[in-house]
């Protein structure tokens, strides 16, 4: 396995990596599959408040929603 972090320093904490490799073996010890993956953060454009305040906003809305339905069924 071999890591990278935002820096472009080798590292070995999975935790750090933005972006890096991983190989599988076979039983013989040659490469049997190799792995790339990368993490990127981006903005949302359309978004005018950060993603966690955003899907905060969301889960308020989502439970006001379910306290609605459930009071709706309470009284009915």
């Amino acid at each position: 396995m071999t890591y990278t972090d935002a820096d472009g320093l080798t590292t070995d904490d999975p935790a750090a990596a933005v972006r890096g490799e991983i190989v599988e073996y076979d039983a013989h010890g040659l490469p049997q599959r190799r792995t790339r993956f990368f993490l990127t953060e981006r903005e949302l454009p359309w978004l005018p408040v950060s993603e966690p305040a955003f899907l905060l906003w969301v889960l308020v809305v989502l439970m006001i929603l379910w306290l609605g339905v459930g009071l709706v069924l309470y009284l009915t």
